[in-house]
């Protein structure tokens, strides 16, 4: 998300993530990976407030067509920062779980004899990733979010997943969609828990959803934010090991207080619906910059001591093109590997939310893996 939320595309699947498709009422109900894209909102003023960025198709949060860069760092420190992520993923989490199909394994599966294959294999395809779910068609979700859950827990590892399809989705813009009103994705959402089982689990709750909800009027945000809140008692009570962390947008975009004031009237500050917040998720900003802003955010959010923040490091080692592009920016690398063992206060976890190499909609088709984008961000 560079000056908007993060960009997802109107077709449900969630660029840079993985999506579980087939959820139209006939198709299979395993769990699939679905094309993804990060969306994105108008640029915003110049000072000092700040600009979402753009998200992944049908699992971050969408971001209209004509962005700007948001305000950010300048170049020098820009580059200052990158020197600092370069450390980037080595050896993926033996606790986080990769779920087996996906659109980069698909593609290293049948390209055996390509010379970008052992690159994208073992910097990209051999680690673990979020699921997506990104499409309201409430006959098969449970059996979705199961085949995943089960799956996790059957590996002895941890999945992370992704609802997304609350009402006015991305604002109308490329990741456009979501249930056709709050009390049908109320429904979808109790469907969506009883899929959870019992073991550990992380959900990241509707990307863009509170970040992006200036494009709502206020009665329209009070209405999304108490059904969010909801959301969160639901997954928590179906499922006691659920981490739900909320919508914090990033660092280049609202304010900490501005951000934790939304966040609280959508439920984050209450341990009965909330484990804390992710950022980041889609976009490119730096991780020593979401550190800092996450804690600024809890902080101003208060609640409970526990609440943590996780953030998506998927291609954020060289931290944010300092003109602000959001849509496939050149010159951008494979930020930190996915881990629950950050080594930082108040971090909870370092995220693959968007899978590294799905297009924005510039270098391929928007939410379809690209392996020359790829190649780019993992050599």
């Amino acid at each position: 998300m560079v000056a908007a939320a993060s960009v997802v595309v109107a077709v449900g699947a969630a660029t840079g993530m993985l999506s579980a498709l087939g959820d139209d009422g006939g198709g299979t109900d395993d769990a699939r990976p679905e094309v993804t894209r990060s969306p994105r909102l108008q640029s915003l003023p110049v000072v000092p407030s700040r600009s979402p960025s753009a998200l992944p198709s049908a699992s971050a949060s969408p971001s209209p067509s004509a962005r700007k860069a948001s305000p950010g760092p300048s170049p020098r420190k820009e580059t200052e920062k990158a020197g600092k992520e370069k450390p980037r993923a080595a050896a993926a989490s033996t606790r986080l779980y990769r779920h087996p199909e996906s659109q980069v394994l698909d593609w290293v599966r049948t390209h055996p004899g390509d010379p970008r294959q052992d690159v994208i294999r073992s910097r990209i395809a051999d680690h673990p990733a979020a699921v997506w779910f990104a499409d309201h068609t409430p006959a098969t979700i449970t059996s979705r979010v199961r085949a995943v859950t089960s799956g996790g827990a059957e590996a002895g590892r941890v999945p992370v997943v992704v609802p997304y399809a609350i009402p006015d989705r991305d604002c109308g813009g490329h990741s456009q969609g979501g249930a056709p009103d709050l009390g049908a994705y109320d429904d979808w959402i109790d469907r969506f828990a009883a899929g959870l089982g019992s073991g550990d689990v992380i959900v990241v709750l509707e990307p863009d959803s509170v970040a992006q909800a200036e494009c709502m009027s206020a009665g329209e945000r009070g209405d999304r934010f108490a059904s969010l809140a909801r959301a969160g008692r639901v997954l928590k009570d179906a499922n006691p090991n659920a981490r739900v962390y909320y919508d914090a947008g990033h660092s280049g975009w609202h304010a900490p207080a501005k951000q934790a004031g939304w966040l609280k009237q959508a439920g984050a500050a209450s341990a009965a619906s909330s484990d804390g917040i992710f950022s980041n998720v889609s976009n490119f900003h730096a991780t020593a910059d979401e550190v800092a802003y996450d804690r600024a955010v809890l902080d101003a959010l208060g609640g409970p001591a526990s609440l943590g923040a996780v953030i998506d490091t998927s291609r954020n080692g060289n931290g944010a093109p300092s003109d602000g592009e959001w849509c496939d920016p050149d010159g951008r690398e494979l930020g930190r590997a996915p881990t629950l063992s950050t080594g930082m206060g108040r971090v909870d976890a370092y995220l693959w939310v968007k899978l590294p190499g799905e297009s924005d909609g510039c270098k391929g088709d928007p939410g379809t893996f690209t392996p020359s984008y790829a190649y780019d961000l993992a050599r």
